[in-house]
Order: structure tokens, then sequence, then C-alpha cells
């Protein structure tokens, strides 16, 4: 017996970093990549500034690559080499139009309106800093405001006419390129939605958020090419320069809580995403 038990040999104990790596190789929704990635690599920093660093070079990126997306739209524009695409998409939609579905995307591009857009800014804005979640806040109100001014000045740089494809639906002022429907809706309803989900427990209840603020934009942005009133090409760039846009905002916002919370833990522990479903039915 003595011989055999020298003969077994002990098995290592694991390691705590060991063990604490084992529920790391999670995968995740892309909806919850946008904070909960952002998180996750900020746990793993080795120290604050390096937290605060990934924060913000992830923005930077995700402006980079929106960017660069929607510069090489605006060169195709400027050449010509979307124009026969763009009439032809509006030709089709001019040929499926009736007098139901013309009602409907009047009343639903209202949505996108500076007015309808600020409206619903001031109120979430209202709702946020009264709930103490100012920085939040702050963030909404600054990519809203950055991007009336960003597409005022895109539209003065290329200066695109509108389609005269056939007669317009409503009306529309300003130039066409990139459109302003499709910005506002990318960064008003995709800022809403990303804080609404920092805020809710549940995962399903953040699927249906994400998947309803993507339909939203989107038919925001077909009512634009339904009504005659943009190209194709108008929208996708809008939606690109309100992604990079939106995208940087919403990184430096996390950037800013971390600093904030090593400054003031208390004054921003509102701020703190809720917990996830599974943490809640553990506890």
């Amino acid at each position: 017996m003595a011989d055999s038990n020298r003969g077994r040999r002990r098995q290592p104990r694991p390691l705590a970093s060991d063990r604490r790596t084992d529920t790391r190789g999670r995968f995740h929704l892309l909806w919850d990549l946008v904070f909960t990635g952002l998180r996750s690599l900020g746990v793993r920093a080795n120290s604050f500034y390096a937290t605060v660093g990934v924060f913000l070079v992830i923005g930077v990126v995700i402006a980079i690559a929106g960017t660069l997306a929607f510069a090489e739209v605006g060169e195709w524009v400027q050449k010509g080499v979307t124009q026969s695409f763009d009439v032809a998409v509006l030709e089709w939609m001019h040929r499926h139009q009736t007098k139901l579905l013309t009602q409907a995307a009047v009343e639903l591009t209202y949505l996108g309106t500076g007015t309808v857009v600020l409206m619903i800014v001031a109120v979430a804005a209202l709702f946020l800093w009264h709930t103490r979640h100012k920085h939040s806040a702050r963030l909404l109100l600054a990519a809203v405001a950055g991007n009336i001014v960003l597409n005022g000045v895109l539209k003065f740089v290329f200066h695109r006419d509108r389609p005269t494809v056939f007669e317009w639906q409503t009306t529309a002022v300003s130039s066409s390129f990139p459109s302003g429907h499709a910005m506002s809706a990318t960064v008003c309803y995709g800022t809403v939605a990303y804080l609404v989900i920092r805020l809710q427990k549940h995962r399903w209840s953040r699927v249906l958020t994400g998947t309803a603020a993507v339909i939203l934009i989107l038919l925001i942005c077909t009512t634009r090419l339904y009504l005659g009133v943009h190209y194709p090409s108008d929208v996708i760039a809008g939606i690109l320069v309100g992604l990079a846009w939106a995208g940087f905002c919403m990184a430096t916002l996390e950037a800013s809580l971390v600093i904030a919370r090593r400054r003031a833990p208390r004054t921003v522990v509102e701020e703190r995403r809720a917990p996830t479903e599974s943490a809640t039915t553990t506890a």
C-alpha cells in the first residue's frame, strides 16, 4: 500500500488566476459588445491609465473606421460612381408607391426631423439628469449637438443637389449629402438605446431595445428614399458618419466614468450599468 501510494502523484491545485479565467470566454451578442466588451477590457487592464486608454483607443478606432468609410462613399459620389445605382433605387421606389405607404412614410419621416429629435433628446436628458445619471445626460447632449454641427459642415463641403427622379412627397431644405435624417436618427436613437441598455437588467430587454432602435433608424432612412428627397448614397453616408460619431461618444462616456469613479466614486455610483440577469438570479 505504501509503495502504491508513493506511485500516485498528486494533481497540482489550479491557481487562483486560472480559476478566474474559466468563466471569461463567454460569447456576447453584438448588441452587448458596445458596453460589456469595453468594460471587460477595462477590468483586465493593468492600471487605471491603461483602462482609460483602452476606452479612448476603441473610440478613436471606431471614429476613424467610420470616417474612412464615409470618405470612400463621398469620393464615389463626387466621381459619379453611385449615380446609376442611386437613380435605379429611387425609380424602383417610385414604381411601388401607394397612397397608404406614402401617408405612413410622411408621418414616420418626421421622427428624424430636428424638432422631434431635439424634443426626444431634451426629455431623455432631463430624465437622466434627475435620476443622477449626469454623465450620461451630458453625453447625449454632446452627441446630438456635435451631430448637428458635423452634418452642417459636411453638407456645406459636398453641396450635392437633391434628387429630381420624381416629384418629392415632402419638403426638404439644404443640400443632399449626407442625409441629415439618417445622421440624426443614428446618433439620437442609437445613443438613447445605448443608454437605456446600460440600465436594463435582463438580456431579452436589451435585445428588444437594440432591435427596436435599429428598425426605427432603418425605417426613417427608408422614408427619405421613398419620398424622393435623398439618394441611397446620401443615407448610407449619413449612417456611417453617425455611427462613427456616436461610437466615439459612447467610448468617451465609459472613459469619463472610469475617471469620475476614481476621483469621486460616490457621485457616480448611479451611473453603473445594471447587473445582468444571471447575477440577479443567483444573488
